[in-house]
């Protein structure tokens, strides 16, 4: 345990990267379905019942502080939290980010990526490919003696090239036998600043990039956070693993990397 942070032994990284792999698995099969018409009500039950009946495992937003559905759906302006709906129907050029989690033998998984619906605008792609950069930017600084002053540096670094915006309220998150705990990862820092990291510390890193202003407002379903000026917001996360000599990405996708680059 470094400041509050639990460190995972070799034994505990088997459990946690099953339950993280199980994660990436969902949103590799769900993949085909992201279509226009389809409704995110209807991507939600086809995640349910993949994981509960091939998978064998539990849905851990399910429940989770009363949140009513297995994954969350944040399309166009939506940052997080979107919870997905029969009235909700993907169209052309939509973008929508798809946030699963589950819960394997105690052990969670906690991943999300960004599906294009159709061809989306211009400024829509770079949005969502600027934000994986960002993402395997930070990634990238994962190393032992490295801070998370580092990591969030690198993702705002990224964003301002772009002239894209980080939001600040959401972080990333530790993760194994808790759904979130420590430590938080932010994703703007300064080099050098924050906490130092050591093999064996596992967290997310999800940042969340708004083509407008960095500032949101949760809407009146309690859940559903959205940009305050109604401009594109992008996000990507992966569980990623301190190792003794760099990183190691538990949520690796199934089918690897196609059009992005690895991380």
């Amino acid at each position: 345990m470094v400041d509050d942070v639990p460190l995972k032994s070799a034994g505990d990284m088997v459990p946690c990267r099953r339950a993280a792999q199980l994660a990436a698995d969902v949103l590799a099969m769900i993949e085909p379905h992201v279509v226009p018409g389809v409704s995110t009500e209807a991507l939600d039950r086809l995640c349910h019942d993949y994981i509960v009946n091939v998978q064998g495992a539990i849905p851990a937003n399910l429940g989770y502080m009363d949140y009513p559905k297995t994954i969350l759906t944040s399309v166009n302006h939506v940052v997080c939290h979107g919870i997905p709906s029969a009235k909700q129907i993907l169209k052309k050029g939509d973008i929508v980010n798809i946030d699963v989690a589950v819960n394997k033998d105690g052990w969670f998984g906690d991943t999300s990526r960004m599906f294009f619906v159709g061809e989306p605008s211009a400024l829509a792609r770079r949005l969502v490919e600027t934000t994986y950069e960002a993402l395997r930017a930070g990634t990238q600084q994962v190393r032992p003696g490295a801070t998370l002053g580092d990591v969030g540096h690198a993702i705002q670094s990224v964003a301002h090239r772009e002239r894209f915006s980080v939001v600040r309220e959401y972080c990333g998150h530790g993760i194994g036998t808790i759904y979130h705990g420590e430590p938080q990862v932010l994703h703007y820092g300064q080099r050098g600043h924050g906490l130092t990291l050591e093999p064996g510390m596992v967290f997310t890193i999800e940042p969340m990039l708004n083509a407008g202003g960095r500032n949101t407002r949760e809407l009146a379903d309690g859940w559903t956070v959205v940009t305050q000026d109604r401009s594109l917001s992008a996000q990507w996360e992966h569980m990623v693993a301190v190792t003794a000599d760099g990183y190691e990405v538990l949520t690796a996708w199934p089918g690897g990397t196609g059009a992005y680059a690895p991380i």
